[in-house]
Protein backbone atom coordinates (compact mmCIF):
# COMPACT_ATOMS: atom_id res chain seq x y z
CA UNK A 1 0.00 0.00 0.00
CA UNK A 2 1.45 3.84 -0.93
CA UNK A 3 1.64 6.27 1.44
CA UNK A 4 -0.64 8.14 -0.57
CA UNK A 5 -2.99 5.14 -0.09
CA UNK A 6 -2.10 4.87 3.49
CA UNK A 7 -3.10 8.96 3.54
CA UNK A 8 -7.00 8.68 2.38
CA UNK A 9 -7.10 5.48 5.57
CA UNK A 10 -9.80 6.71 8.23
CA UNK A 11 -7.69 4.89 10.45
CA UNK A 12 -9.08 3.87 13.87
CA UNK A 13 -7.78 1.79 17.16
CA UNK A 14 -9.22 -1.59 18.06
CA UNK A 15 -11.12 -1.41 21.62
CA UNK A 16 -10.09 -4.85 21.86
CA UNK A 17 -6.39 -3.87 21.18
CA UNK A 18 -6.07 -2.20 24.23
CA UNK A 19 -3.86 -4.08 26.10
CA UNK A 20 -1.74 -1.24 28.33
CA UNK A 21 -0.98 0.11 24.68
CA UNK A 22 0.82 -3.35 23.87
CA UNK A 23 -0.63 -4.52 21.35
CA UNK A 24 -2.35 -1.49 18.92
CA UNK A 25 -4.35 -2.86 15.84
CA UNK A 26 -5.78 -0.42 13.60
CA UNK A 27 -8.31 -1.14 11.21
CA UNK A 28 -9.90 1.63 8.46
CA UNK A 29 -12.15 1.31 5.30
CA UNK A 30 -10.03 1.90 1.85
CA UNK A 31 -11.33 5.06 0.06
CA UNK A 32 -11.89 2.88 -2.63
CA UNK A 33 -15.11 2.34 -3.09
CA UNK A 34 -15.11 -1.24 -2.51
CA UNK A 35 -15.60 -1.64 1.29
CA UNK A 36 -12.15 -3.23 1.38
CA UNK A 37 -10.62 -2.83 5.05
CA UNK A 38 -6.87 -2.00 5.64
CA UNK A 39 -5.33 -3.24 9.29
CA UNK A 40 -1.88 -1.99 10.59
CA UNK A 41 -0.27 -2.39 13.83
CA UNK A 42 -0.66 1.38 15.18
CA UNK A 43 3.01 1.65 16.32
CA UNK A 44 3.85 0.95 13.31
CA UNK A 45 2.38 2.90 11.06
CA UNK A 46 4.42 2.55 7.68
CA UNK A 47 4.99 -1.29 8.56
CA UNK A 48 2.76 -3.91 7.24
CA UNK A 49 -0.80 -3.43 6.03
CA UNK A 50 -2.91 -6.28 5.58
CA UNK A 51 -6.06 -5.50 2.96
CA UNK A 52 -9.31 -7.67 3.91
CA UNK A 53 -11.95 -7.77 1.45
CA UNK A 54 -15.53 -6.12 2.93
CA UNK A 55 -17.06 -10.11 3.28
CA UNK A 56 -13.36 -11.66 4.92
CA UNK A 57 -13.94 -8.31 7.46
CA UNK A 58 -17.77 -8.97 8.06
CA UNK A 59 -16.40 -12.76 8.70
CA UNK A 60 -14.08 -11.44 11.42
CA UNK A 61 -15.23 -9.21 13.36
CA UNK A 62 -18.60 -11.20 13.43
CA UNK A 63 -16.10 -13.86 14.99
CA UNK A 64 -14.47 -11.41 17.54
CA UNK A 65 -18.29 -10.63 18.79
CA UNK A 66 -19.42 -14.13 19.19
CA UNK A 67 -16.21 -14.85 21.00
CA UNK A 68 -14.48 -17.40 18.59
CA UNK A 69 -10.91 -15.97 19.31
CA UNK A 70 -9.23 -16.32 22.59
CA UNK A 71 -5.45 -15.07 22.42
CA UNK A 72 -4.80 -15.00 26.11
Amino acid sequence: MSQKERATVAWHISSYSNNGGISCVEAGPLNDGTGRVAVRHSHHPNGAVIVYSREEWAAFTAGVRAGEFDFR
